[in-house]
């Protein structure tokens, strides 16, 4: 149990990727599935900010002097972080865009209703 309080942030990250794929799996509206897939994305990137950061060391901006390699943060797992979210920010863009086309067509945001009338149509 213990664990899980000195490591607050990794078991947030899980609960919050639990939520998300909950959510992606049980819902058939559209729109929610895509929360759920935002939460996900949110999860992960919460786990590896948590996991890239030290406690103790400083951020790799150098004001002063330069302190020495290992007294700063290695600023990758935040790059790629940042990366991370410019996709997921595109994707989701790209899914809410085809998701309103699926409503022009069909009329309704219901994965099950849209495979029913798919269905109908290829008989």
């Amino acid at each position: 149990m213990d664990v899980f309080i000195t490591n607050y942030y990794e078991t947030g990250a899980v609960i919050l990727f639990g939520i998300g794929f909950a959510t992606l799996m049980l819902h058939r509206n559209l729109i929610k599935k895509i929360i759920g897939l935002n939460i996900m994305d949110t999860a992960v990137f919460l786990f590896f900010i948590a996991k890239g950061y030290i406690f103790g060391k400083d951020a790799p901006i150098i004001v002063d002097k330069f302190k020495g390699v290992d007294s700063y943060v290695n600023p990758v797992p935040s790059a790629l972080m940042l990366t991370g979210i410019v996709v997921a920010v595109t994707t989701t863009a790209f899914a809410l865009a085809l998701t309103i086309k699926l409503y022009q067509h069909y009329g309704t945001v219901d994965l099950e209703d849209i495979l029913k009338m798919r269905g109908d149509q290829n008989d």
